[in-house]
């Protein structure tokens, strides 16, 4: 790591003075990867366990949702409000959130993922989230959430409510500052382990935790490569939710908007499947390599396709291959493995 800048500095204080809900077990576990280093024979591939951030199951929405959920209650609110898919992970860390918090919560789940069994809507996290108390809404998938969620927050309002709206993965600028902080935890961690850090590859989706550690390394001084893996959109709607995430957290530090752009934007499109939601060959063998490899579960939607990508990123010829280290952000999502009864039929 080199020297931050002045201007970093200036922003890792207003960083740390932000109002912030604690809600995650942190920091998180990180572990070298010994055997899927030697498949890969490339760099040392280690993997950060943000699955075990411990609310309701884990995950890296956890992290977003101290800062959102600080902010919700600095402002007085009492209910949240948020959207996502049927198996939306970060529904139901929002829910087990407004749990912790003594907060109503609102979900606005999409039928977004095509030829779905109707056992799809009834368990995994829809399941969890109506446990943890959410009131769940279901609408087609080609409906406008944030429409939805909007007139919903007018009418709670007018009820005597005072909502606060979470946008799909809590991926704004608030949000994304929890994966700017997680990138100095992450650092720390390598130093310790005295193993530099060069890369870190992630499934992305809504594009908040990618722009987090774009904008986390960027205050850190950290030259290296943040690896995103689309799970879903095209490579200009992935770009385009990374960009709005960092120049939004760039803001909200005080930071002019293109203050992280020396931090290169790289996505990688070639594992996100037919559709979001839908696994391939491809994400089926991650699966199946990460348990039989290493005793670690991935899910189907999220980090099976992420580490797809780290596998062929790592090998010979991979863009990351003469590297030293690279790390894998374990973003959770195995509490969705119940809807998809095939991971373990295909393997």
């Amino acid at each position: 790591m080199s020297i931050p800048s002045s201007p970093a500095f200036a922003a890792l204080h207003s960083l740390s003075n932000l109002p912030r809900s604690p809600l995650g077990m942190t920091p998180t576990p990180l572990s070298l990867l010994a055997r899927v280093t030697a498949l890969c024979g490339g760099p040392q591939i280690w993997i950060k366990r943000d699955d075990c951030t411990g609310l309701a199951t884990g995950g890296n929405k956890t992290r977003k949702l101290e800062f959102l959920l600080g902010q919700a209650r600095a402002m007085g609110c009492d209910t949240l409000i948020s959207q996502g898919a049927l198996q939306s992970n970060h529904a139901r860390q929002v829910a087990a959130a407004g749990a912790v918090a003594g907060m109503k919560v609102h979900l606005v789940l999409s039928d977004a993922v095509p030829d779905r069994s109707a056992n799809y809507a009834k368990v995994g996290n829809i399941q969890l989230c109506r446990l943890l108390g959410a009131q769940v809404q279901c609408i087609v998938g080609d409906a406008n959430a944030d429409e939805v969620c909007a007139a919903l927050a007018q009418q709670l309002r007018r009820d005597g409510s005072r909502p606060y709206v979470i946008p799909m993965g809590g991926s704004n600028g608030m949000g994304a500052l929890g994966y700017a902080a997680a990138f100095a935890e992450l650092a720390q961690q390598m130093q310790q382990l005295n193993a530099p850090l060069d890369a870190v590859v992630l499934a992305s989706g809504s594009g908040g935790t990618q722009a987090g550690l774009m904008l986390g390394g960027w205050l850190q001084g950290w030259q290296g490569r943040i690896h995103g893996v689309s799970v879903g959109p095209t490579k200009e709607v992935l770009s385009a939710r990374v960009n709005y995430a960092l120049v939004d957290a760039c803001e909200l530090l005080g930071l002019p908007a293109d203050a992280a752009a020396s931090v290169e934007l790289i996505t990688e499109m070639g594992f996100k499947g037919p559709h979001y939601g839908v696994p391939d060959a491809a994400t089926f063998k991650a699966l199946e390599l990460a348990a039989r490899e290493e005793g670690i579960l991935l899910d189907p939607v999220y980090s099976a396709k992420g580490f797809a990508g780290l596998l062929q990123a790592c090998a010979t010829g991979g863009a990351l291959h003469g590297l030293s280290n690279v790390v894998f952000l374990h973003t959770g999502g195995v509490a969705a493995m119940s809807a998809y009864p095939e991971a373990g039929e295909v393997l």
